[in-house]
């Protein structure tokens, strides 16, 4: 089956909003291929000035987090609600520094994933492991327990507002980068995860992404791997060229 490369920036805690509507900007003009799909995650504070910048093009507009409830006493949050006022079409959720930095489980991801849905919002799950649990041979148990995890109670209807991203953590920032053929076997094993946990046309109409130290020098090699449909881009979407290098790589 056909799938449409997503190709995802996470600017994590980086740009002005003043810096992420310029920034914006450029990614509005950047060629992509015709099976390929732009978008961008800014800050809470910048989404407002990049949703304007936004309007009417073909980048989807994506939020880095969100809350587990809708409203309430959860000082410093921000609600599902906001987000979707705002204009934003997705969220990244189970982000490895959400799990590592702030002590995520899957269950509160699994909570996420859900609300995301209810709301109608795209959610792009990230999962991988840690150098550790990479040497000690347990990559497929640690990203199929993620899966299991924030798939939870998710139906196969959902299934089409869910791409996966598997980012081993001891390659986002790094500069190490999984080779293409490392990357292809996870992507190749969570494909048939789902398909056990859904089934096999669930397996192959599902977008999984690959993040970690990706570049404009490796992305059409990473992407040209059978179960590997776009890229989860940190470092590299700050910098304009570099994202564009990355956008195109098909184009």
């Amino acid at each position: 089956m056909s799938r449409t490369y997503l190709i995802a920036g996470n600017w994590k805690m980086n740009k002005t909003p003043r810096e992420a509507a310029a920034l914006a900007e450029a990614v509005k003009g950047m060629k992509k291929g015709p099976a390929t799909r732009k978008m961008i995650a800014p800050s809470f504070v910048c989404i407002p000035a990049v949703a304007d910048i936004l309007k009417g093009s073909d980048v989807t507009l994506a939020a880095q987090n969100m809350a587990s409830v809708e409203s309430g006493a959860h000082t410093g949050e921000t609600s599902v609600l906001m987000l979707k006022e705002l204009g934003v079409e997705s969220v990244i959720l189970g982000h490895s520094e959400r799990r590592h930095v702030y002590g995520e489980t899957d269950a509160i991801i699994n909570d996420k994933v859900k609300l995301a849905l209810a709301h109608g919002l795209e959610v792009i799950l990230c999962i991988g492991e840690t150098l550790e649990e990479r040497e000690a041979g347990r990559v497929e148990d640690v990203c199929f327990g993620q899966l299991e995890g924030g798939l939870s109670g998710v139906g196969s209807d959902d299934m089409k507002n869910i791409a996966i991203a598997y980012e081993p953590v001891w390659a986002i920032g790094t500069g190490k980068t999984a080779t293409p053929a490392d990357a292809q076997a996870v992507h190749q094993a969570c494909r048939g995860k789902i398909a056990g946990l859904y089934s096999a046309s669930v397996a192959d109409s599902v977008v999984i992404q690959y993040g970690g130290s990706v570049k404009p020098g490796n992305a059409a090699e990473l992407m040209a791997q059978n179960d590997i449909d776009g890229a989860l881009v940190g470092g590299a979407s700050l910098d304009a060229d570099s994202f564009a290098g990355i956008v195109a790589f098909d184009g």
